[in-house]
């Protein structure tokens, strides 16, 4: 009797390029295209390669601040303590660098960990006590700002930012490049290899798509939500420290422009707002984005409010095109 023919399981059909695009990030690319195409018709200086290093560096405190807030919108979450961390990491580092040499070797770490620290208070209490992100980091960011009063007295700072900050932000180590540009590719690397590379990273992710299935798992979910915040923090004092550089000197109310943009720039790139998914080529494709955006708005002389407008409006939009099927997994 003849053995029976076993018949070998046909191979899993491979996915095609349209499905291993992803959508988000390249329409935030052809969004930058167009924006320099369109940028052009205003001046013909919009596309001369001075001009864009220009707008890489000015996208560079920008990428920096959001490459935080997509920590917290991929667990799920969103910081509103943003504006008032980035001037915290701002006026503490200046202070700091007003006291000699040893202040303005500590000021630039000084500035960021009073960032983290504010994230921590924020991650803590969202992770072990369960109060929504919105509510405290809007209490957290309101603190932040009466703090910030007090310590100056209702009056600008005085202090000016350590050379160190200014080299960072302003000064130039490779030719024609700004140094603001390699700060935010090497934090971007670093977030970059976090996301992909470690249990941080896919916990992040886990718990954006289930937190409940997530701590069924074993993953510790609240120690990864307070990290989460307190890197959002970090990176937001540290975008106020490269600020400060930039400016010469910390300013009141110097990081209220960032909130809308820094979440525009995470959702324009493709991460649900809702968490869980996302990557960071498309954070950086949605600070040059927003950067550009922001350029031909200032070119068009066109309003703060009606900017603020077209933010939200683009926030929405991504909501509605990217965040919808989130729920229907």
């Amino acid at each position: 009797m003849s053995e029976p023919t076993t018949v070998a399981p046909a191979p899993a059909p491979r996915a095609g390029w349209r499905q291993q695009i992803d959508m988000p990030v390249l329409m935030a690319f052809l969004c930058i295209v167009l924006l320099l195409l369109l940028g052009s018709l205003y001046s013909p200086n919009f596309l001369s390669p001075q001009y864009l290093l220009q707008q890489l560096k000015v996208g560079a405190f920008l990428g920096i601040i959001a490459t935080g807030m997509m920590f917290v919108i991929l667990i799920g979450q969103i910081d509103l303590s943003v504006p008032w961390t980035v001037a915290v990491g701002g006026m503490m580092a200046s202070l700091c660098a007003a006291y000699g040499v040893a202040g303005e070797v500590f000021a630039i770490p000084f500035g960021i960990l009073c960032g983290v620290a504010l994230g921590l208070v924020n991650g803590l209490v969202v992770a072990y006590l369960r109060v929504p992100s919105m509510i405290i980091t809007l209490a957290v960011n309101s603190v932040a700002q009466g703090l910030m009063i007090f310590m100056s007295g209702g009056f600008a700072p005085q202090d000016s930012a350590s050379p160190a900050m200014r080299f960072l932000a302003a000064g130039t180590l490779i030719p024609y490049v700004p140094n603001a540009v390699l700060v935010w590719a090497a934090t971007g690397l670093i977030a970059m290899f976090f996301l992909g590379r470690t249990t941080f990273g896919r916990a992040i992710y886990g718990i954006g798509n289930k937190e409940a299935a997530a701590y069924l798992s074993g993953v510790p979910t609240q120690r990864v939500i307070v990290g989460a915040f307190a890197l959002c923090g970090g990176l937001a004092a540290f975008g106020g420290v490269l600020l400060a550089g930039y400016a010469g000197k910390a300013s009141q109310g110097m990081g209220d422009t960032y909130l809308l943009p820094a979440i525009a720039a995470v959702v324009l790139g493709g991460t649900s707002i809702l968490g869980g998914r996302g990557k960071y080529l498309g954070t950086i494709a949605g600070a040059i984005l927003i950067t550009l955006l922001q350029s031909i708005l200032s070119v068009m002389q066109i309003a703060e409010f009606a900017r603020q407008i077209i933010y939200g409006t683009l926030i929405v939009l991504m909501l509605l095109l990217y965040g919808r099927d989130k729920g229907m997994r």
